[in-house]
């Protein structure tokens, strides 16, 4: 039975494999301690479903195919995890915010390693769709479904995404480093969402001038006593 998807984890990066990325928080490029979002295979089966990457009778597929072996799901989980920090590495290397050219490459060597995979196990099928000649399954072993096709995903974009429009929820004002997509209409975004590390933000930000008000109020008070 397909594990109900997590209602705390936000789909705000504009593009599933950057919500892959952000199955982390708070992300940052050094590490360090943080919640995950898909600590087992089933966590990862039900993130997939609800963001498309498998429909449900696939995902029913995938769970008959883990349950056939003692363990199946850990293959695939851990390469989607490797995915996910191979293809954050890459961005952020990309964006100037992260690591150095040798991590840059270990990353997208990693990156080619897992979508080379998943070219192995996809297929052209004939189709019935009018211009085409035949489509493109990717993902022909249900064991390995869902990390293949998040590979496809992450190789996708990072050929096809234009690097100015992605931005980092700001991390030194406290946003959580999620990466996003700015699409606004004059590329102004700063926050992953407004209703949350935005607004947060926002009320940090009153709450500190209030008190700011409250201390300067409390110190021309004690100074007229003082005169």
């Amino acid at each position: 039975m397909l594990m109900e998807f997590n209602p705390a984890l936000r789909l705000v990066g504009g593009h599933p494999a950057l919500d892959l990325v952000n199955t982390v928080a708070p992300r940052l490029p050094a590490g360090g301690d943080h919640v995950e979002f898909l600590p087992s295979p089933a966590d990862l089966l039900a993130w997939a479903h609800e963001i498309g990457v498998v429909d449900r009778a696939e995902a029913a597929a995938v769970e008959a195919a883990w349950a056939a072996t003692p363990g199946g799901g850990m293959p695939a989980w851990r390469a989607a995890l490797d995915i996910r920090e191979a293809l954050y590495r890459a961005l952020i290397a990309a964006l100037d915010d992260g690591p150095d050219e040798p991590e840059r490459a270990a990353a997208l060597e990693r990156l080619t390693l897992h979508w080379s995979a998943a070219t192995s196990r996809s297929a052209l099928l004939p189709t019935t769709a009018p211009g085409s000649a035949a489509r493109l399954v990717v993902g022909t072993a249900p064991a390995l479904l869902v990390p293949d096709r998040l590979a496809m995903l992450a190789v996708g974009l990072l050929q096809t995404t234009e690097l100015g429009q992605m931005r980092v929820c700001p991390t030194a004002e406290g946003g959580c480093g999620w990466l996003f997509l700015d699409r606004s209409r004059n590329g102004s975004r700063r926050w992953c969402s407004m209703a949350d590390c935005g607004g947060q933000a926002k009320a940090r930000r009153l709450n500190d001038r209030r008190r700011t008000r409250k201390a300067t109020g409390k110190s021309n008070n004690n100074g007229s006593h003082g005169d």
